[in-house]
This record gives structure tokens, C-alpha cells and sequence, in this order.
């Protein structure tokens, strides 16, 4: 019995193993292949599982990943690869496909891996997506696709990045989206989509690592819940039209890095909690009409900091005698504002410190002469005293006042 059901095993292996062969042919002949990468090792002569961007499984030997990234691939996706039934990976980013998806995708139910990035593909992103349950990473970004994310997106239950950044997406985000619990990234910067946030949306996103949703037409308020998404290093909703005023919750995200809430329409004091996320390396909160003043021990609670760009609000009051302890900053931008008082001879204390912004304000003090070796690209700000209307260009301290020392 052993020995027919062995044969009779491996001719139903061999004959399945032709058919992913078949299909994966097929591909080729309906795509345009210019650096002939497909054309001279994919024959019918090897085995498809030692074909360059196939993989195969151990144990049924079928194919269960095709990656073709970065070969100039040209024409639209055949609809033939929806016949690779154990395909768990399908990568073809970085090529120059074109057209529709296939609906015969949506049949590649073991799919945990669809990356299409950088092509051409365009077209409704088709609801079909839905019924690929065991997706974990979708990842379409910077293609042309068009209208609205569907709205069953929300039964791919074991998503965790969500990449559809640079596109032509309009439409509200489905308030789904921001309840799919194994979420880690989303990124939809660089669209059209408009709306608001649900404001318990952290509670629902107990993963989440980095959110871009900059560049939008997004309104309303930021979540007062965005401080319960305790794994966060990224938030970014810059240049859309969020309202009201920073939640106080952001100070609790312990692990955030990146803030980028510039280009909104947002008021009221920054919140104190904010400078005090020791692993924040960027802040940017400018062109708002933020007010209060900056706490005086700023840099004392955020030593990694590299950007802080705060331009164009209504802050008051005098720059931190602390900024020299911010010993890894590489550009402060305090611009367009109502600083007052003295300049600190410490805020030129990092050896990294490559611009200063300070023009706008009422600052007044004296010019210092700076070592070359303590601040790369500072051009000897001794200069500034002299010619003032020269270093304008070179993004120096202007329209305060100072006098000679």
C-alpha cells in the first residue's frame, strides 16, 4: 500500500508543480521584459522552484513566494497568478506595471505578503482585498490608484502595515481601519482623503508604531485618545486641517521619536508633557497658532533631540537657558514668533548644530563669535554683525537687536 500511495503522491506533486510552472510561463509571456531577466532563466528545461524570484515550499514543493522587485517589468498583471494557490509572498514592487488589479488575485487566500510599490498601477483599490484574511503586510504606495479605500479592509483581521502612501485616494478613511487591533504601520501620506479621526481610536490600536497621515485634507480634532497608543514613535498628520488644541495625552507616548503636526490649524499652549518624552528626536509644530512659552529645562528631558522647528506661532517669553544641553541639535527654528529677551550664549553649544532660525522675533543680546570646530556650517556668526544683510542668505539671526561686545 506504502509504495502505490507514495507514486501516486509524487505524480500529484509533479502535476501541481507543472501547473504553478504553467502559470508562472504564462506571466512571462504577457510581460514586457526588457532586460530579458525572465527570458533567459525561466525554461521550461529547470525546475520552476530554482527559477530567479521563485520560491517553493519544503514539503509540497508548490510555489509559495514570487519576488520579481526591481527588473523594469513592464504591462499589466496577468490574471493567471491567481492559480498559484499556496503563494503566502507576492512581491513585483519596483517595476513599471500598469492597469487594474486582477480580480483573480483576490482567490490567493494563503497571501500574507502583497507588496505592488513603485509602479504605475491604477484604478479603485478593489473590495476584493477584504477576503484575503491572513494578509499581514498590503503594501501599494506610490502608484495612481484612485477613489475611496474600501470599507472591507477591516476583514483583514491580521493586518499590520497598511502602506498606501502617494497615491490619489479621496474619500473619508473608514473608521474600520483604526480598529484592526494587529496594526503597527499605516501610512496614507500624500493623498486626498478628508474627514476626522475617531477619538477612541487608540483604544482599538494597541500596536500601532507609526502613523503618516501628513499631507491630506483631514480635519477635526486630534484624538484626545492618542496618548493610549503606547507603542508609538511616529506620529505624523502634518499639512491637513486639524483643529483645536494638542491633546495633553501625547506627553505619556514614551517611545515616540518623530512629531510632526505642522501646516494645521491648531491653538492653545504646547502641551509641557511634550518636552518631557526623553527618546524625541523631531519636533515640528510649525505654521499653527500655538501660544505659551517653551519650560526653561526643555533640553534636560529630551537629549536626543535633532529638530525642533516651532516657526510661525504665537510663542512668548525667552528661548531655554538649556538649549546648550541639547548637545545633538542640528537646527533650531524659532522664527515668526514673540520670543523676547536674551539669546543664550549656550544654544551654540552643539558640536552638531548646523542652523538657527531666530529672525521675527523681539530678541535682543550681543553677537558672539563661534568656534568653527564647535559649530559645523556656522560661518563665523561675528560676521553677522557686520554684514547683517548678507547673512540673511545663509539663514542666520535677523530682525532683532543686538549690540557689540
Amino acid at each position: 500500500l506504502f509504495i502505490p500511495c507514495s507514486v501516486v503522491c509524487l505524480a500529484m506533486t509533479t502535476r501541481n508543480l507543472n501547473s504553478d510552472q504553467f502559470v508562472l510561463l504564462e506571466f512571462k509571456d504577457r510581460i514586457a521584459d526588457p532586460q530579458n531577466v525572465l527570458a533567459n532563466n525561466w525554461t521550461a528545461s529547470t525546475s520552476v522552484c530554482n527559477w530567479i524570484g521563485v520560491s517553493c515550499g519544503i514539503l509540497h514543493k508548490r510555489v509559495i513566494a514570487l519576488n520579481l522587485t526591481s527588473m523594469n517589468l513592464r504591462g499589466t498583471i496577468p490574471p493567471h497568478l491567481g492559480n498559484l494557490s499556496f503563494l503566502l509572498s507576492l512581491d513585483l514592487s519596483s517595476n513599471n506595471l500598469s492597469g487594474h488589479l486582477p480580480k483573480e488575485l483576490g482567490q490567493l487566500h494563503r497571501l500574507r505578503i502583497i507588496q505592488l510599490s513603485y509602479n504605475g498601477l491604477n484604478g479603485e483599490i478593489p473590495a476584493w482585498l477584504g477576503n484575503l484574511q491572513r494578509v499581514q503586510r498590503l503594501e501599494m504606495e506610490n502608484n495612481s490608484f484612485t477613489g475611496t479605500i474600501p470599507q472591507t479592509l477591516v476583514n483583514m483581521s491580521n493586518l499590520e502595515i497598511l502602506n498606501l502612501q502617494f497615491n490619489q485616494l479621496s474619500g473619508q478613511v473608514p473608521y474600520s481601519i483604526f480598529r484592526i487591533s494587529s496594526m503597527k504601520i499605516i501610512s496614507l501620506f500624500s493623498n486626498s482623503l478628508s474627514g476626522s479621526l475617531p477619538n477612541d481610536m487608540c483604544q482599538h490600536l494597541p500596536k500601532l508604531e507609526v502613523l503618516y497621515l501628513s499631507r491630506n485634507e483631514l480635519s477635526g480634532n486630534v484624538p484626545s485618545s492618542i496618548g493610549k497608543c503606547n507603542n508609538l514613535q511616529i506620529l505624523a498628520l502634518s499639512y491637513n486641517q486639524f483643529t483645536g488644541i494638542i491633546p495633553r495625552g501625547i506627553g505619556n507616548l514614551t517611545r515616540l521619536e518623530e512629531l510632526y503636526l505642522r501646516m494645521n490649524n491648531l491653538e492653545g499652549q504646547i502641551p509641557t508633557a511634550i518636552f518631557n518624552i526623553s527618546s524625541l528626536k523631531t519636533i515640528f509644530l510649525s505654521n499653527n497658532s500655538l501660544s505659551s512659552s517653551l519650560p526653561n529645562a526643555l533640553c534636560h528631558h529630551c537629549p536626543m533631540l535633532e529638530w525642533l522647528f516651532l516657526e510661525h506661532n504665537e510663542l512668548s517669553g525667552d528661548i531655554p537657558s538649556s538649549m546648550g544641553e541639547c548637545y545633538k541639535l542640528q537646527s533650531l527654528n524659532l522664527a515668526a514668533n514673540q520670543f523676547s529677551g536674551l539669546i543664550p550664549k549656550s544654544i551654540f553649544n552643539s558640536t552638531m548644530l548646523q542652523g538657527i532660525y531666530l529672525n521675527d522675533n523681539s530678541l535682543e543680546g550681543m553677537c558672539f563669535t563661534l568656534s568653527f570646530s564647535k559649530v559645523q556650517n556656522a560661518f563665523c556668526l561675528i560676521c553677522f554683525c557686520l554684514f547683517r544683510h548678507i547673512l540673511y542668505h545663509f539663514n542666520f539671526i535677523i530682525n532683532n537687536k543686538f549690540y557689540m561686545n
